[in-house]
């Protein structure tokens, strides 16, 4: 995992998840933005910094996620 700092997280295309509410407490991902990672940020602050996962990675997290494990 890497970081992309402040500033530097900025033109691409974020997207929000699918499972935020409207209190601005949002995850967004930056699909295709970086070839075999996942760009991923705090909606709050969207001029970065963000955190970068590999695919392995992002994959795992995401079915914890899914599975419901404490993360």
């Amino acid at each position: 995992m890497t970081m992309i700092p402040d500033s530097s997280a900025t033109g691409f295309a974020w997207t929000k998840s699918s499972f935020s509410g409207g209190n601005n407490d949002c995850v967004e991902v930056a699909h295709g933005a970086m070839a075999s990672a996942m760009p991923v940020r705090d909606s709050k602050r969207p001029a970065g910094p963000a955190v970068v996962f590999d695919d392995t990675t992002w994959g795992v997290f995401v079915d914890a996620l899914k599975r419901g494990d404490a993360i």
